[in-house]
């Protein structure tokens, strides 16, 4: 058993799961002496999310402006994957707004979670006070530092993606800067990994805290979320990727069993790093051109999260209910902006889901980013599905887009498909 949990942050997330649980039902009184481990868990992420944010959306905005170099597949790629994830995120928050997820959880903020949101009310009363002009202007921070000081997220992505832009146009004499960024996106990452590795403290504080307010009724909420997640993506593995692959002429149960070892390993591992040299291999070898893998591949693992975006979605919308927070058109279209652009570039930081989706629920502080503790438990489970969809989504984009160019050698898929 202690073998098991050494190093297995998975395992120990189950363990934190299960004591919290326990103690949330059985030991209600816990919950004032462990809820600092959550928010000490939350606030260690906001303090990294301002400077990461900007790394991951300069570079891959640096990203996109290479990708586009190579001419019309590098165009129809990004248009791709643009129209994939807003697809995906469109649909978990229809799916969600009419489930009414969330409703019946009541979450209330305790007076450690107003202090967390405090740091975010004055966009708020900006947005609500001045109407459109008003928040236009506060796009734009008095100084770059400013908006890390007040973790604005809206502020740091505009700044960011003016960087991306400039630099993107700069050539060689914008290299130290990008290497520089790169260094610190780096850096960022690594603390990001650090701090993750408290994940179980967190998951315990935030199980023990919500089974002990809420009872056993919020978990079924939670695990609703989950089930509904993994049904969702499942669905939007068969319909739109499935859909996609038999308009290009494939198999799509062929196609699956053709990955089945890689999907193994995502699904255990809940990372798809591993198998991505495999993956361009196999790809060629079914018959995608090489260069159209080559550009692909690699830019589908920053910009083609599908799954990812379904999660983001989904979690918009369950913790507006889940926190009685009234969203107005114009407060979810800032969300799924923000989703979109934040998102972008962030595979490969460890715990990417909490830390976009922290960075998201800032941009409309309406909604307590506090609330973010329920969901700590189950993000973990979650990311099973969130891994196979996403990893999914990056095999089947190069065969449609290769198909779009013509690039697909359909004999060589065929014969490479009917292999057992």
């Amino acid at each position: 058993m202690v073998k098991l949990l050494n190093g297995n942050l998975f395992a120990q997330v189950v363990l934190a799961t299960v004591l919290g649980l326990g103690a949330g039902l059985f030991f209600p009184g816990l919950a004032d002496d462990v809820g600092w481990m959550t928010t000490l868990f939350m606030r260690l992420i906001i303090m990294a999310v301002g400077p990461l944010l900007f790394c991951i959306v300069t570079l891959g905005i640096l990203g996109a402006g290479s990708l586009k170099t190579v001419g019309r597949l590098g165009g129809r790629a990004l248009l791709y994957f643009e129209v994939m994830t807003t697809l995906a995120l469109g649909i978990a928050v229809l799916v969600a707004m009419m489930l009414g997820l969330g409703r019946g959880v009541g979450f209330v903020p305790t007076a450690d979670d107003a202090h967390m949101i405090a740091a975010y009310g004055g966009h708020a009363r900006n947005l609500r006070a001045e109407g459109l002009s008003g928040f236009l202007l506060s796009l734009v921070p008095h100084t770059p530092a400013d908006a890390f000081a007040q973790g604005n997220v809206l502020q740091i992505l505009v700044f960011a993606i003016l960087v991306g832009c400039c630099l993107s146009g700069m050539g060689e004499q914008g290299a130290p800067l990008v290497r520089l960024i790169e260094s610190i996106s780096a850096l960022f990452s690594r603390m990001m990994g650090v701090i993750i590795r408290l994940a179980p403290l967190g998951v315990f504080g935030a199980m023990t805290t919500t089974t002990a307010r809420y009872g056993l009724g919020t978990i079924g909420h939670l695990a609703g979320f989950t089930v509904l997640y993994f049904l969702l993506v499942g669905l939007f593995v068969i319909g739109a990727l499935g859909g996609g692959l038999r308009v290009a002429g494939v198999n799509p149960l062929h196609f699956a069993r053709y990955f089945r070892e890689d999907l193994l390993i995502v699904a255990t591992t809940t990372a798809s790093d591993a198998v991505l040299p495999s993956l361009m291999t196999k790809l060629e070898k079914l018959g995608v051109d090489r260069q159209v893998v080559g550009i692909v591949v690699p830019a589908g693992y920053s910009l083609n999260l599908d799954a990812l975006s379904i999660y983001l979605g989904l979690a918009i919308i369950f913790l507006a209910n889940a926190t009685g927070t009234h969203l107005t058109v114009w407060q979810i279209a800032t969300l799924l902006l923000t989703a979109l652009v934040t998102s972008k570039g962030a595979h490969g930081i460890p715990g990417f889901a909490i830390v976009i989706l922290a960075a998201t629920l800032a941009s409309v502080p309406s909604i307590p980013p506090a609330s973010l503790v329920m969901l700590l438990a189950v993000d973990w489970f979650a990311g099973i599905a969130r891994a196979v969809g996403n990893f999914a989504g990056n095999c089947v984009a190069p065969v449609l887009i290769a198909a779009w160019e013509k690039r697909l050698d359909h004999t060589k898929m065929a014969k490479a498909l009917q292999q057992p």
